[in-house]
């Protein structure tokens, strides 16, 4: 009889508490009462378990209060495999295949925000739907370099344009109840000695250059995570920096939202603890390869955390700070009612895929070869030359690989496009296997074969369709190491230009994140850069190369004639890659094109004046800032000013589309001082840019906007935003050297 009193007691007890919903498990409470409810019924263990990673890629939640863990993976190109839970080892599921979206440097290079919204959904579904909680991704670390090996994840060498472009992105993943986990903040900006540089940036150029785009990621989208970068600024870790973490992001900028560290970023206690990291991941390993003897409980947040709270010399309330962060992270995502469930391979993601790639290819020279129209060369030879021709660009790179169900290569999508044509394949030079960590061992007989076998065969075709460039490989475009070189690895250039002497009809193809030389440029009629395409590479490569998409990328950073052109090339090893761990950005603002827009004297006073080791002038660049031709050509009108109320400005302009295909054009208005300035001021720089689609013959109205703000310089003296009273240019621009129109105006 006790017995039963005893049970009916229970469940009489269990009925009540049910009936009586914790307030932090109630959706329809306020978000920060949910989050004072639960840290009042935690214990000690529990908020401090919340901290630190629990596997590779989860750090946990509260199992006794039905708090859930966070599950996060890599970005920003799509869901990253399933790994063992606590090895680097792949699972081996065999329902973790993805598509793979397109590098973020194509995403950039489509200048279109419509296009980032589509991306942000369609990959965040995927997220969902493999019950992820938080991607990590995307990046918005500046092109300071083009040997960045891992520049193809980042969106381009200018700050607005980044911003612009990442803040669809993110606000259409974390509308499906995924966060975006912005990286890598800040100033990793390089891979070489990415976990022991310290980078000394001046506080103008760390504010107006390397700042802005997490800044606006903040403060426009709202991103709800953000990753700190392995590399140094003032001589302490970015993943754990107060005056960065603290001072800026969180009191400065008022983000909300939760710190999380980069796999082995954290490398101290105390500053863990005070300097503004919230949730600490892969520590004791290289954030890759490396395994560890220690347990989660030893990370930094772990046990020495613990201790030194229950010793009372740490105070309650600062561990209580980061719980409520991620606290507030786990109920936007593991615990939002309103999160997609999402879905997985569909035919939907992989239209996203081709018509992001279509957009972000930039056709960079043409002398009437293209289009190739599949009805104008019935029955011709077409030789498809190069090893990206049939290599899968979705693997390989680090971080970013991605396992795929389908990818359709450049040479499936020829064929198929173009099926009255005999179409024939030379591999042409061999790259060796996609390594992380090494270079692998080219055969340089194998090579002279390969060469020797597609110049060959080029004589004997109607057409060549040339597909090279670089790859995932270690000292290619990959995480953990920079280029080796600014040329085409493996023979590429002397390949390019054998093929070019003998067939006068070649097509250049390159795929890449990154800039490189072009001594063959001259000899060959057409040329486009694809970035990475993802999933739809072919197809996406096809339907531009056949007229089918008119190309409309523009190039989101600046393809100079030489490495050594590039102003963080000036400085020697101080300036790239840094030496005894210091590197140092002497060129300041001065970075891509607001370099290259110098007059030759400046520069050469720039130069002088910071002491730079290589004075010799600078070439006009291969291909600019902003740049990319199309099938079609545009006219400009003369533009005209008019001042919006306490806004601004707006610049209007008509594009009229003079050709006689349909196309899309990327009207870009930069800003620059038009009287003499009491600070160096670049001549001009990107402040809007919008995208117009237009019929032939079809004139459209751009309206083209500049906030006061936009006029602002970072005063080193007053540490804080300033604008000079004066008179200021509006340049009306196709890229950053093809101005259509300027208009002044005063502030």
């Amino acid at each position: 009889m006790k017995r039963f009193v005893s049970f009916f007691l229970t469940v009489l007890t269990a009925l009540n508490l049910n009936a009586q919903t914790p307030k932090y498990l109630d959706n329809n409470a306020p978000m920060e009462e949910r989050i004072e409810d639960a840290l009042s019924r935690m214990t000690l263990h529990e908020k401090i378990s919340m901290l630190h990673a629990q596997s590779k890629f989860t750090s946990a939640g509260v199992p006794r209060l039905g708090i859930r863990q966070l599950n996060m993976d890599d970005g920003p190109h799509g869901c990253r495999e399933e790994l063992e839970w606590n090895t680097w080892s792949p699972a081996k599921w065999t329902n973790d295949y993805v598509v793979a979206f397109p590098s973020l440097t194509c995403l950039a290079a489509t200048w279109n925000p419509d296009m980032s919204a589509l991306y942000g959904n369609a990959i965040s579904e995927e997220f969902a739907f493999r019950g992820k909680d938080v991607l990590l991704g995307p990046g918005v670390n500046m092109a300071r370099t083009p040997l960045n090996g891992r520049a193809f994840e980042y969106m381009g060498e200018d700050p607005v344009l980044a911003s612009e472009m990442v803040v669809p992105y993110i606000q259409h993943v974390q509308q499906n109840g995924v966060a975006c986990c912005l990286k890598h903040f800040v100033l990793n900006d390089q891979e070489t000695d990415r976990f022991r540089v310290n980078v000394n940036v001046s506080e103008r150029a760390l504010r107006e250059i390397y700042l802005r785009p997490f800044e606006m990621a903040v403060k426009k989208a709202k991103t709800w995570s953000m990753m700190g970068s392995y590399n140094l600024w003032q001589n302490v870790h970015c993943c754990h920096n107060d005056a960065l973490l603290n001072g800026i992001l969180k009191k400065e900028w008022g983000w909300d939202g939760a710190l999380v560290s980069d796999w082995g970023g954290t490398t101290n206690t105390q500053e863990a603890i005070y300097g503004g990291l919230d949730i600490e991941m892969g520590t004791y390993t290289d954030g890759k390869l490396r395994e560890s003897e220690f347990t989660y409980d030893d990370y930094y947040l772990a046990k020495p955390f613990e201790q030194l709270v229950k010793d009372g010399k740490v105070p309650m309330s600062v561990l209580d700070e980061k719980v409520r962060r991620v606290l507030r992270l786990i109920f936007r995502t593991a615990m939002n009612p309103k999160k997609v469930i999402g879905n997985q391979c569909s035919e939907a993601h992989y239209e996203v895929c081709r018509q992001i790639g279509e957009e972000g290819i930039v056709l960079l020279k043409n002398e009437k070869l293209l289009p190739l129209e599949p009805a104008a060369v019935q029955g011709k030879r077409i030789l498809v030359v190069g090893e990206n021709a049939t290599r899968s660009l979705t693997q390989g790179g680090g971080s970013s690989e991605l396992k795929t169900l389908r990818d359709i290569s450049p040479l499936e999508a020829i064929q198929q496009m173009y099926a009255g044509c005999t179409v024939m394949h030379a591999q042409g030079y061999v790259s060796g296997r996609a390594v992380y960590d090494r270079v692998d061992r080219i055969n340089a007989d194998e090579n002279k074969r390969l060469h020797d076998e597609a110049v060959r065969m080029a004589r004997e075709a109607d057409f060549v369709i040339y597909v090279g460039g670089l790859n995932k490989n270690h000292g290619q475009d990959c995480e953990n190491g920079d280029r080796e070189g600014y040329n085409l690895s493996f023979g590429q250039n002397e390949l390019i230009a054998d093929l070019a002497a003998v067939q006068k009809n070649i097509v250049v193809v390159t795929f890449g994140g990154n800039p490189y030389a072009m001594p063959w440029l001259r000899k060959v009629p057409a040329l486009l850069h694809c970035w990475y395409l993802g999933s739809e590479a072919g197809s996406a490569l096809a339907g531009v190369l056949s007229g089918k998409v008119n190309p409309s990328g523009k190039l989101p950073v600046t393809f100079a004639q030489r490495l050594e052109d590039y102003s963080s090339m000036r400085f020697g090893a101080e300036g790239y890659p840094g030496t005894n761990k210091q590197v140092h950005y002497k060129e300041g603002i001065f970075m891509g094109y607001r370099w290259f827009d110098l007059p030759k004297a400046a520069q050469q006073n720039f130069l002088k004046s910071e002491h730079a080791q290589d004075l010799t002038a600078v070439g006009q660049p291969l291909f600019p800032f902003g740049f990319g031709l199309s099938y079609t050509t545009f006219r400009y009108g003369k533009p005209t000013i008019s001042a919006t109320g306490d806004y601004g400005w707006t610049v209007t302009v008509d594009v009229t589309n003079t050709g006689q295909r349909a196309g899309k054009e990327v009207v870009q208005l930069y800003v620059g001082r038009k009287d003499k300035s009491g600070v160096a001021r670049p001549v001009k720089e990107l402040k809007y840019f919008t995208k117009v689609s237009l019929q032939p013959g079809n004139t459209k109205q751009v309206n083209l906007f500049i906030r006061r703000d936009d006029l602002s310089y970072w005063d080193e003296k007053t540490h804080g935003w300033n604008i000079e009273p004066g008179t200021y240019n509006a340049y009306v621009c196709a890229s950053s050297t093809d101005v259509r129109g300027v208009v002044s105006f005063k502030y």
